[in-house]
């Protein structure tokens, strides 16, 4: 596997060169193919912390096995780079998160991606249930998994149209403007890395917050895309659960911990022109972060996060990844996602 350039950018979906995280694509068999992802030593919105830079964002490495579910698709099941593709579900759990340490060069990934579950209707194959294995040297450092599928550029225009319609909306989305939390609440410095309200508590005792998609961020909006992309949607819940367990803690401050686990699953578009809230459950101490999305009342995804400290997970102890991508794996164990049947976009 080579390192030395990206793969086309258009293959994975980005728009801007350094952006795209993969480097070399080898097919080794019918359901598995092999990935090569060089992460930078400091991304200016995965790396962007308060917290010492002791490990890399996994939500990093998640966007690199992201990237590679394109490569799959359209290297390996001929999809057209027109057609566009839905996010159902997404998930990770870090195995060693010392694999994760940034070195005095960039980070070099090994990814394992395998086909674990065709998705097929009468025209087709039309979406993968893809499992990913990262491997830093000779170190396991995470697994992932993904749901997604694709359609034909018409099959897109129709489905949007349905969902805009239903809603009333029938021009050109414009994200909706808004105040942002302060950046040490959800564990950032910069405030343009901020993706969320300032929250307040609910009755429950819970956090909501509102998700603010600025489409002028390089990294969440690198190419226009008429809704709120899918890793934004992940990014708000995490910033909210954290703000949440900030605000509870009384004695060490969280905002800083390390993401381990994430289990999340996408059912509807989000639609950048309408308040999309994010609510955060009670925070439980040693339980992942529960949090989901709603639009007009209508639920859009919900995401479990696992947390641990900075210290905790220099010693490898991760005892919040126990419902991380393991709790992705029953998901969609029915007919699997189809065009038109209510997924999520991911582009």
């Amino acid at each position: 596997m080579q390192f030395a350039r990206t793969l086309p950018r258009e293959l994975v979906h980005r728009a801007a060169i350094a952006e795209v995280f993969l480097t070399d694509a080898e097919r080794r068999s019918e359901d598995e193919v092999l990935l090569a992802a060089q992460l930078p030593r400091r991304h200016p919105f995965y790396d962007d912390t308060l917290a010492p830079r002791t490990h890399h964002d996994p939500f990093m490495l998640l966007e690199a096995c992201r990237q590679g579910i394109f490569v799959v698709a359209h290297r390996c099941f001929a999809v057209p780079l027109g057609h566009r593709f839905l996010l159902r579900t997404a998930g990770f759990e870090v195995l060693d998160p010392a694999a994760l340490t940034p070195g005095d060069t960039p980070t070099e990934a090994v990814i394992s991606a395998r086909v674990q579950r065709r998705f097929r209707c009468r025209s087709g194959t039309t979406g993968l249930r893809l499992a990913f294995t990262a491997v830093v040297g000779a170190r396991r450092a995470m697994t992932a998994r993904i749901d997604y599928s694709w359609m034909a550029p018409p099959d897109w225009t129709r489905l949007r149209a349905k969902q805009r319609g239903a809603y009333g909306l029938f021009k050109p989305p414009a994200a909706l403007r808004g105040p942002r939390a302060e950046p040490a609440l959800v564990g950032r410095r910069d405030p343009a890395n901020v993706v969320v309200s300032p929250p307040h508590t609910t009755g429950d005792g819970g956090r909501a917050a509102r998700l603010v998609a600025g489409t002028s961020h390089p990294t969440m909006y690198d190419h226009w895309v008429d809704h709120v992309p899918g890793m934004l949607e992940l990014e708000a819940c995490r910033q909210l659960a954290l703000a949440a367990a900030t605000e509870d803690a009384t004695d060490t401050p969280t905002s800083t911990a390390l993401p381990v686990s994430l289990s999340a699953r996408f059912r509807r578009f989000a639609e950048m022109d309408l308040p999309l809230l994010c609510l955060a459950a009670v925070p439980v101490p040693g339980e992942d972060a529960e949090c989901s999305l709603l639009q007009l009342g209508t639920p859009v995804a919900e995401a479990r996060i696992g947390f641990a400290g900075r210290d905790t997970a220099e010693a490898g102890l991760v005892g919040a990844a126990g419902a991380g991508a393991g709790a992705v794996a029953g998901a969609g164990e029915g007919a699997g996602p189809r065009a038109g049947t209510g997924g999520r976009p991911l582009l």
